[in-house]
């Protein structure tokens, strides 16, 4: 018996690999009776994933009950402890549906504790304020105190969240790192890797995309048994073979393309006659880019007249010392790559202002003037691009504009990494994730550039109203910096 071998990446409850060719001996004519057994991979997960969402329904519902009694024991009032009861017959209906919406019995749920406990919280909200709605149209007696309702929705929370962490080793070990069966069948194209996945060689087994042979079909079915993803990388001219053996199976098929990665492809469209990859799609959606704009048009303009006193003052003395204009206006690139006039307070002599930025600033520069060197000191010089904020051109917490002759080392920045473009999809700010870890000043190097991009790229991944006030609350830290000259 000829035996040939599956590989798989882990073994942590995926099963055993159980593929085998085996010759059962000749016929009495002499001709070789190949018989190919090929046995599932592994055993199903998606029934074992079936079972603990439903352990975790009983669960949940386990925990709001013992949440609620546990706040109920310690009301003075029977009365209250009977609404209480009642109150839970009404609650864990509600926070199935609620969590169901969320997603809170997922696969995702399953691999991320903390996808799962942030849902939780959200689930069990959302079923509070369910609740007060449907007892308000309901016209129901029903009535609890403030406080005795604010602990039950801690006391669930609690439950509920702990519950996740204590199963996740019992998930980990019935169902393996990811929680799903990948297989990947290599048919000559490039190499995948995949954490737990099953790796075929399509050319060992003699897997092929033919869709007229019902033989091949059984055993490529075989072979796809118990998968919840089936990955295949091929040469181009067997893609389209390879799709439709896929739209004929039970299962979720994907064709590997070296291009959608290059590429940065976020999706897929088809339209009319023809597909498009999608590449981009913004990192804000409108309602981020609403909040975002209302922070930025409150906060820009209070401050503006808190400091109102102290921008005149600055602007009368940096037109006492040299007769010379008080803005330095210099252009820099913004949002979708278009350009705009940034304010500054002027630092330098108007005869020596660089308005291409080609020339950055440096501890003894002899351009500064004196005011000049105070208020870039302090960083008093950036604060007429509230003006910027205020018109729309800027945000108060963005990647940082740059001029657009800057050098780091004798590079321009798109030169020294493309992913330099990638800063223009959002608004520059007045200060950013960049400047709070102290990463400012001049670009001598091309490392300068490249520590501050990959800060500007951070920040861009997930945008937060709480993340941009962390930064303008780290921002007074380092106003006044060693750098800032």
């Amino acid at each position: 018996m000829t035996t040939t071998s599956v590989s798989n990446a882990t073994s942590a409850g995926t099963g055993r690999a159980v593929a085998a060719l085996r010759e059962d001996g000749r016929d009495g004519g002499g001709i070789a009776d190949k018989r190919r057994f090929i046995l599932p991979l592994g055993p199903s997960l998606e029934r074992r994933r079936l079972q603990i969402y439903l352990a975790l329904m009983a669960f949940d519902a386990l925990g709001i009950a013992i949440a609620f009694v546990s706040v109920g024991l310690t009301l003075p009032r029977i009365d209250d402890r009977a609404i209480l009861a009642n109150l839970v017959l009404l609650f864990i209906p509600v926070f199935w549906t609620i969590a169901l919406s969320l997603r809170l019995y997922s696969i995702r749920a399953l691999i991320s504790s903390r996808f799962a406990q942030v849902r939780v919280i959200y689930a069990v909200f959302g079923s509070v304020t369910a609740l007060i709605f449907i007892a308000y149209l309901a016209h129901s007696p029903l009535a609890i105190g403030r406080m005795a309702m604010g602990f039950n929705v801690l006391a669930a929370v609690i439950v509920l969240a702990s519950i996740r962490s204590v199963v996740r080793p019992f998930i980990l070990h019935h169902c393996g790192p990811t929680v799903e069966n990948v297989l990947i069948i290599d048919d000559g194209g490039a190499p995948v890797r995949v954490p737990g996945a099953w790796v075929v060689q399509a050319q060992e087994h003699n897997l092929k995309p033919d869709f007229c042979d019902p033989h091949m079909l059984d055993r490529l079915g075989l072979f796809m048994t118990n998968m919840d993803r089936v990955l295949v990388s091929c040469v181009p001219e067997r893609r389209a073979a390879w799709a439709m053996i896929f739209k004929g199976s039970n299962v979720s098929g994907e064709i590997v393309d070296p291009d959608v990665y290059s590429l940065g492809v976020v999706g897929a469209r088809r339209s009319h006659s023809f597909g498009t990859l999608i590449v981009s799609v913004g990192p804000l959606s409108m309602q981020d880019r609403a909040v975002k704009r209302g922070m930025d048009i409150a906060a820009a303009g209070c401050a503006l007249l808190f400091l109102l006193p102290l921008l005149i003052t600055i602007a009368i003395l940096i037109r006492l010392e040299d007769r010379g204009p008080v803005f330095f206006r210099q252009q820099r690139q913004g949002r979708n790559n278009r350009l705009f006039w940034i304010y500054k307070f002027r630092s330098m002599s108007p005869l020596k202002l660089d308005q291409a930025g080609a020339r950055s600033a440096s501890r003894e520069d002899d351009r500064i003037t004196r005011i000049g060197r105070i208020i870039r000191r302090t960083s008093i010089d950036e604060l007429p691009q509230l003006i910027n904020v205020l018109r729309g051109d800027m945000s108060l917490v963005g990647p940082r504009p740059h001029a657009i002759g800057s050098l780091a080392g004798n590079k321009r920045f798109w030169e020294v990494d493309p992913r330099y473009l990638l800063r223009h999809s959002l608004k520059p700010g007045l200060t950013g994730l960049a400047q709070v870890r102290g990463l400012r000043g001049a670009t001598d190097t091309e490392t300068d550039l490249t520590h501050r991009l990959q800060a500007d790229l951070e920040y861009l991944d997930g945008w937060t109203v709480l993340r941009d006030l962390k930064i303008i609350l780290g921002t007074i830290r380092v106003l006044v910096h060693e750098k800032a000259f």
